[in-house]
């Protein structure tokens, strides 16, 4: 590859520069520049010595990086740090405390990173109510480590529509999370599984690239940062504990040791394999603290209905329970708490993701009268049937990690 300070892309000229961070490190960046300004600085001829090619491509890979494919100029950023054989006392100690018991698959998460960098991972969201327990420290480092392959963005600009900035990055790091929308949620979790993605600047015509970004949500509210559903699969919530003992000097005892983690997880066996499109599965990556942010984000309708079924599968001995709509409307409405068959319907779809028997069927109706009794009598409906696993998983909160 060329030393070549300037290059020529298509038609247009651009000079590779270095910005300054606060950190005092430095990003290579490439910045549009006048054909004209390098005729003065450099004279005529020197323009015919500026490489040029085709176009650009973001082809992500820090093991077998090519800043030049087929014509095409690589605008991912190779990584200065190289593997080199060390000591990772304190990265390894640094990993288990982020990630707790579930260690090895932080040290898989790490490693596809690096390995992998174009598989599809989890939304990794590190929760705290606490001060001082390493979140940003675990996003300074991760910065340290990737460079200019991870970006940082606030709530606003992963809103915008403009997202030139970050759609070629690896990692995008959202700190202070708080997404009280909807469609915030959706638009994040669309964006974890797809292959592609529209790129849009200011001034610009959308374009469709490649997509490969993983996202890294930090929040010390932990428990409605977010707004998801009690099937959701894409997230991996940390509840990140604090520090016994802080030291100030964490971050750089960690990236000195950068270069030896790197040739750790360049030679250590992934102790998963790849069993779904996110690699892991949804148990494996199932913790209390999600189980809380689904907890908090269910309605006083959800809720109900799920005591009231529990309830009546504990008095009447079963382990799974048929029941209708309308059933469940006239037991939830007996309660201080009032719904429709609207919402319960919606409800069994969409936040349960139950399906109806197709056809009108017995089953064995239950009601519940003024006192609290329970009657049960034969039925015809197209009736759902909710298993007594699934209410304790999802609403009891004696689950731990």
């Amino acid at each position: 590859m060329s030393d070549m300070q300037y290059i020529r892309v298509g038609t247009s000229y651009f000079k590779k520069v270095k910005a300054p961070t606060i950190s005092g490190d430095f990003n290579e960046i490439l910045v549009p520049w006048n054909i004209e300004t390098i005729k003065q600085d450099y004279g005529k001829t020197f323009v015919a010595d500026i490489p040029k090619y085709d176009g650009f491509a973001c082809i992500p890979s820090h093991t077998h990086f090519q800043q030049i494919c087929s014509g095409f100029y690589n605008k991912y950023s190779p990584l200065s740090n190289k593997p080199k054989e060390g000591s990772i006392k304190v990265s390894e100690l640094f990993v288990k405390h982020i990630f707790g018991n579930q260690f090895e698959l932080g040290f898989d998460y790490l490693q596809l990173l690096y390995q992998k960098p174009v598989q599809i991972l989890p939304i990794l969201c590190l929760v705290s109510k606490e001060r001082s327990t390493g979140k940003t420290t675990f996003l300074k480092w991760l910065k340290t480590i990737f460079e200019n392959n991870l970006t940082y963005l606030t709530n606003d600009s992963f809103g915008s529509q403009f997202n030139s900035d970050w759609t070629n990055k690896l990692l995008i790091c959202i700190d202070e999370v708080l997404f009280n929308k909807e469609e915030l949620t959706e638009r994040i979790k669309y964006l974890s599984t797809t292959n592609y993605n529209k790129l849009e600047a200011k001034g610009k015509d959308k374009i469709e690239a490649e997509f490969f970004g993983k996202f890294i949500l930090c929040s010390n509210n932990e428990d409605n940062f977010i707004k998801i559903d009690a099937a959701e699969e894409r997230f991996w919530v940390r509840k990140i504990t604090k520090f016994k003992l802080e030291d100030t000097h964490l971050l750089q005892k960690l990236i000195t040791e950068i270069p030896a983690f790197l040739f750790f997880l360049n030679n250590r066996n992934l102790s998963t394999p790849n069993h779904t499109r996110m690699w892991f599965t949804p148990l494996q990556i199932r913790t209390k603290a999600l189980l809380n942010l689904i907890k908090h984000n269910r309605s006083r309708v959800e809720k109900e209905l799920a005591n009231i079924l529990l309830m009546v599968m504990d008095k009447c001995d079963l382990e799974e329970i048929d029941f209708c709509p309308l059933d469940a409307m006239y037991a939830v409405n007996q309660t201080r708490v009032k719904t429709d068959l609207t919402q319960i319907r919606r409800l069994l779809k969409n936040e349960w993701r139950l399906t109806p028997k197709e056809n009108s069927l017995s089953y064995e109706k239950f009601t519940i009268w003024n006192k609290r009794d329970i009657s049960r009598e034969t039925n015809t409906g197209r009736y759902y049937t909710v298993k007594k696993e699934f209410l304790l998983t999802n609403f009891d909160e004696s689950m731990r990690e």
